[in-house]
């Protein structure tokens, strides 16, 4: 099989890895070649696991046909040295250049656990199947509804656009682009497609009984390939880079970035809606309009949106969120046109983009962390920012790539804190109405209403958030996606589960006893970490405590003092971040050759969330301090929008005038 890929029949995908820019699906059948050939030598060669993760990377693959098939991004190459990022992360660690680009190889903080050492799925310790995702997700994530008494909606939406910025792990697909269809019409296991691994549902399923439904679909993740293209365990691809770089905003190719352009003053194309006196809204996405988008029983000239990343229409916070950074975009590049009439387009783009990709990074580091992992754990790990002066922190030994349990576990753990339904206030803060979420997903065409988008704003900053523990909202692990008419949908947690076991994590006791936790060896060890009730339920679907996984008991940890997460996820999430900041050579605080001089630096220091929301709604005159907090009169009073201090972008001038301090 491997010499007739090799071979005379070459797929014709093969030739795209040549180009400068090969396609995740392109690059995926190299690696699947390269997986078969190892699963060929394991079994040839009776090869234990451990052979198979250790010895075979080190076989040089580019003395083989390898050569043939291996990108050149993945190859040494030569950077040139630049000012900028590039989108797709490529060079941005000069010695390493391909670490954290796009279309790389998630990495892994401990070796995969897969059934044959390979690729195929995680199994129990004695062989066996371990528990349908479904089961374990109705058993341990069925939803009691309870809210948060101290976050808000803004912070869920602002967890899955950063975790967005970290990667994108491309699916399979049907020749159209579409998701696979991995169950048949009578909902048993229809494998039409290798990728299919779909989730079993049980034959009394208290919800999916009602529709007669047994299977749910699910397809992998294309594989990726590794630098040099070694031999070796399966890796999922990240077709985004791994820096906190905006790429939601901006894409990480360059066919997405000029798509999103106008060539006009660094600006951002959009869809004005200037007629009616209101800031612009996304540009509308005309380009395979159905992918990504649910417009059933719609209008066929009216479309969803379109941004840097193609999930922004997944759900109506999302969508409302990237609009504000585009705004952001196109606010700033105005003054940076003002302030320097003589510079052209692309400068000007460039400019802009390096200023707002630095607030992404403050405002992460600076108001959403410390809500997620409290003052203590961002001392531990280092997330603690400067408040003046640059910051010597960066390495280029530490590969940027996403950590595959960070992806597939630790950073979904906003998943939990999804409401049922998404609220809208006036400008006054009073709630004007409710709408069920599982009714917005794909579908943000309510935003096309005038002054609705404020409303959204609002309400994502004042309706309090779902409270993080194990249970997870039932509009998501019933109506996930659903279609117009349908009444049910898929499983958010089945899925998180069974990615989980696709990607090969090992499971959560490897990853507590990583995290400094000592090895659980029963169930009764738990006790004192985890609600009894969990670890009695636990107990039932699992025949082995070694058998949990990871994005379960993660999301079922008590929190650790300070902190909204657990001892493992707290790990987890930490050390990705700690990474993010000092794998990047572009980061804000550097003084380095990309550095912001020290009067553009104390300007960026200032940006908040709630000045970039004032800037960029409608008619918002008051918002809270710190929006990812719910409002409190005492500690997150309400503040008129005029009042608040922004950046001053006189300083990105060419012609900088001495830095003033403010008294």
């Amino acid at each position: 099989m491997l010499r007739k890929k090799l071979g005379n029949f070459v797929p014709p995908e093969l030739f795209e890895l040549s180009s400068n820019n090969p396609k995740s699906v392109h690059i995926s059948v190299a690696a699947e070649i390269i997986e078969e050939a190892t699963r060929l030598l394991s079994q040839r060669f009776h090869l234990p696991k451990e052979i198979i993760l250790f010895a075979l990377p080190k076989i040089n693959t580019l003395k083989t046909k390898v050569k043939d098939l291996c990108p050149a991004f993945l190859l040494p190459v030569k950077c040139e040295i630049s000012k900028y990022r590039t989108l797709t992360g490529m060079c941005n660690n000069l010695d390493y250049p391909n670490w954290g680009s796009a279309r790389s190889a998630m990495i892994r903080i401990l070796p995969p656990n897969f059934s044959d050492g390979v690729g195929e799925l995680r199994i129990a310790k004695d062989n066996t199947p371990l528990p349908s995702p479904r089961l374990v997700s109705f058993v341990i994530h069925h939803d009691l509804g309870e809210l948060s008494i101290r976050t808000t909606v803004l912070l869920t939406s602002w967890s899955q656009l950063i975790g967005h910025d970290f990667s994108l792990a491309d699916q399979a697909t049907d020749e159209e682009g579409k998701p696979l269809k991995c169950c048949d019409k009578e909902s048993f296991f229809f494998e039409k497609h290798p990728a299919c691994q779909p989730i079993s549902i049980p034959k009394n399923d208290p919800f999916f009984k009602f529709f007669k439904q047994k299977c749910m679909s699910f397809s992998r993740i294309l594989p990726a390939l590794k630098p040099n293209c070694p031999l070796g365990p399966r890796s999922p691809i990240n077709i985004v880079s791994s820096y906190i770089d905006g790429n939601f905003v901006y894409g990480s190719d360059l066919e997405t970035a000029k798509r999103l352009r106008t060539m006009v003053g660094g600006r951002l194309k959009t869809t004005p809606l200037s007629e009616y006196g209101l800031k612009d809204l996304l540009p509308m996405k005309t380009g395979n309009p159905d992918i990504g988008c649910e417009r059933t029983g719609r209008p066929r000239d009216l479309f969803c949106f379109d941004a840097g990343d193609r999930r922004v229409n997944e759900q109506v916070p999302l969508t409302v969120v990237h609009t504000l950074f585009m705004r952001e975009h196109n606010r700033i590049a105005d003054q940076i046109a003002y302030f320097n009439s003589h510079l052209d387009d692309e400068t000007i783009y460039q400019e802009t983009r390096r200023i707002l990709i630095a607030m992404i990074q403050h405002i992460t580091f600076n108001e959403f962390l410390p809500v997620i992992l409290g003052d203590k754990m961002m001392a531990k790990y280092g997330l603690t920012l400067k408040k003046d002066g640059y910051y010597d922190g960066y390495n280029p030994k530490i590969n940027a790539g996403t950590r595959v349990s960070f992806q597939a576990a630790g950073f979904r753990f906003g998943h939990s804190m999804i409401t049922d339904v998404v609220e809208r206030y006036n400008k006054y803060h009073s709630k004007i109405d409710s709408l069920r979420m599982s009714k917005l997903f794909l579908q943000p065409f309510s935003l096309y209403k005038p002054g609705i988008m404020d409303t959204f704003i609002l309400g994502m900053i004042n309706q309090e958030s779902n409270r993080f523990d194990p249970q997870i909202s039932t509009e998501v692990t019933n109506h996930l996606f659903e279609k117009p008419g349908q009444n049910f949908g898929q499983d958010l947690a089945a899925i998180d589960v069974q990615r989980g076991r696709e990607f090969g994590l090992p499971g959560y006791n490897y990853f507590r006893e990583y995290c400094g936790l000592k090895k659980a060896y029963t169930f009764d060890d738990l006790v004192g970490e985890v609600d009894n009730r969990t670890i009695h339920r636990l107990s039932i679907l699992y025949k082995h405590v070694d058998d949990i996984d990871l994005f379960t008991a993660g999301m079922s940890e008590y929190p650790v003092h300070g902190s909204m997460l657990g001892p493992t996820f707290t790990c987890i999430v930490a050390e990705q971040f700690a990474i993010a900041r000092d794998s990047d050579r572009f980061w804000y605080e550097l003084d380095n050759e990309n550095k912001f001089t020290p009067y553009q630096l104390a300007e960026i220091r200032k940006a908040t969330l709630a000045k970039m929301i004032c800037d960029n709604s409608d008619d918002i005159d008051t918002i809270s301090l710190y929006p990812f907090l719910l409002p409190d009169h005492m500690v997150n009073p309400r503040v008129d929008c005029h009042k608040l201090t922004g950046m001053d972008l006189s300083v990105f001038s060419e012609h900088e005038v001495p830095y003033k301090k403010k008294k």
